[in-house]
């Protein structure tokens, strides 16, 4: 009789924090973490996942928002989190966490069948900067990101006229990684991940534990987490053409 399977597929999701930190402190050989051990490599993990911030767009942390514009408004602040003592007049529609924006629409009629976009084009400082009147109205059509180190501004050229006010900015944006937090909080992050998220903490903790390991340690990190970035994401239909060749032209 052949044995059942576990009908299940949710490891990642009860793998917490504390068994991720034992795990990877076993890869360095070493076993019965202490309280400190936990402390410490909580600390490694969220500097580590900040880290991955600079590694190139997560496709899990990507979402999309409907931004209710306002009539003569340019700029629009997201605040990185809650805490910040922020007002949902200042976080509209309570989002918090971005990262960047990839790409915008100006979307009329958002719950309607004859739903509407139009690309805006995303513009860097000094384009931005050379709009000789940045309140001025009309049909907004470029928006410039810039990024604090508490929050996010969007500011939309130009402004919403009487006309575009009860229209949206569709976009898509990056979230941040959400932080460790408690000991039994699963990672904000898909099943993909969690082989070089494991090595790469075992990696991180090599420094302080076992500088002997520092390099076997980092190659399989950065092996596991390249293989990692080759699944992410959403592949698309590739179509190949070939060229057309006439003699004599």
């Amino acid at each position: 009789m052949a044995n059942t399977t576990s009908g299940t597929a949710t490891f990642d999701k009860t793998f917490s924090i504390d068994e991720i930190v034992e795990e990877a402190f076993e890869r360095l050989g070493i076993q019965n973490v202490t309280g400190y051990q936990l402390k410490t490599s909580r600390r490694s993990l969220n500097i580590m996942l900040q880290e991955w911030g600079n590694r190139g767009i997560h496709y899990w942390e990507i979402d999309e928002l409907d931004l209710d514009l306002i009539e003569g408004q340019a700029e629009y602040k997201f605040f990185r989190s809650s805490g910040d003592g922020t007002s949902a007049v200042s976080n509209p529609n309570g989002v918090y966490g971005i990262s960047d924006v990839l790409e915008a629409q100006l979307r009329s009629n958002r719950t309607a069948t004859d739903q509407s976009d139009s690309p805006m084009t995303k513009v860097d400082r000094s384009t931005y900067a050379g709009f000789s009147n940045k309140l001025s109205k009309g049909t907004p059509n470029q928006y410039w990101v810039q990024r604090f180190i508490d929050h996010v501004s969007i500011s939309v050229y130009p402004t919403p006229d009487s006309t575009n006010a009860s229209k949206d900015m569709h976009f898509y944006y990056i979230k941040r990684i959400e932080d460790v937090g408690a000991y039994t909080n699963a990672t904000d992050m898909p099943f993909r991940f969690i082989p070089c998220m494991v090595s790469g903490l075992a990696y991180y903790l090599s420094m302080k534990y076992a500088p002997q390991l520092m390099q076997s340690m980092k190659l399989i990190y950065e092996d596991e987490f390249q293989r990692a970035l080759q699944e992410d994401g959403s592949a698309s239909s590739t179509y190949i053409t070939p060229k057309a060749y006439y003699p004599g032209s």
